[in-house]
């Protein structure tokens, strides 16, 4: 392996697992918000049913004391009738009262259904709180779970972080420079390896005389592909070697992928 690459390798080893911690991290505020969606959710559900509880309960306690007014009323009318003395006035009191009565069961009818009504979503009221607590224990623990990923990739990010300026200071300014700037378009990794006659970064077949060339590092040489620095991480092989290497990369053609 050319020695000028050897530190180079090692600092895109760096590169590549800041670049993917700095992934992880963008990633955790949209976890965050996904666990947020079903406690959200589940807390408006229950704070729905509670309020529909309360709006019935109200209206049954209204009824329970139009009902308390409404027979108060009825007695009253019922005390009259002795005091009415033609025939004509007793009948249509009676009737007033018969009226008065219908009007009653409605009111009592109206008691019951709110009364099942609550007993219905007093059961989904408690559902839905048993469902509540455990999508909330769920969301604790998951954010805790998030909180301390957050911590420990911020901790090794500051680490690798003073690896890296370390690093980089060991590197020649220019190969650096050179580095940088094929690492910048790429979007990923500007150094690639050879293994079986293909560029591990385009995934692409490489000249055999190219690959011989990378070998015995004496120079430094890019993909003629994807312009990654290449480099291959073994030893010179012998003559007969050497032979076998060019034999195998011929199987496929120059610049095809695999």
């Amino acid at each position: 392996m050319n020695q000028n690459l050897s530190p180079l390798i090692e600092l895109q080893k760096l590169d590549l697992r800041i670049a993917e911690i700095k992934d992880q991290r963008r990633k955790i505020p949209e976890r965050l918000q996904a666990i947020e969606g079903p406690l959200r959710e589940a807390r408006q559900f229950h704070q729905q049913t509670g309020a529909s509880v309360e709006t019935l309960v109200k209206e049954r306690r209204s009824c329970e004391q139009d009902l308390e007014a409404h027979e108060a009323h009825t007695e009253k009318m019922k005390s009259r009738l002795s005091e009415l003395k033609s025939n004509k006035e007793y009948q249509a009191h009676l009737f007033e009262i018969e009226v008065a009565n219908k009007k009653k069961g409605d009111i009592e009818e109206k008691i019951l259904l709110c009364m099942e009504k609550i007993e219905q979503l007093q059961r989904a009221a408690k559902d839905a709180q048993e469902k509540l607590s455990a999508i909330e224990k769920t969301h604790t623990q998951e954010k805790q779970a998030l909180d301390t990923l957050e911590h420990r990739l911020s901790t090794e990010l500051a680490d690798l972080e003073v690896q890296q300026q370390a690093r980089s200071a060991h590197v020649e300014k220019g190969l650096l420079a050179r580095y940088n700037s094929i690492k910048a378009s790429r979007k990923d990794h500007a150094l690639a390896e050879i293994k079986e006659g293909i560029c591990s970064g385009c995934r692409l077949q490489l000249p055999p005389q190219l690959i011989s060339e990378v070998k015995r590092a004496e120079d430094l040489h890019t993909c003629p592909y994807c312009r990654r620095m290449l480099y291959w991480d073994g030893q010179i092989p012998g003559e007969r070697a050497g032979e076998h290497e060019v034999d195998k990369t011929s199987v496929l053609e120059i610049g095809e992928s695999v």
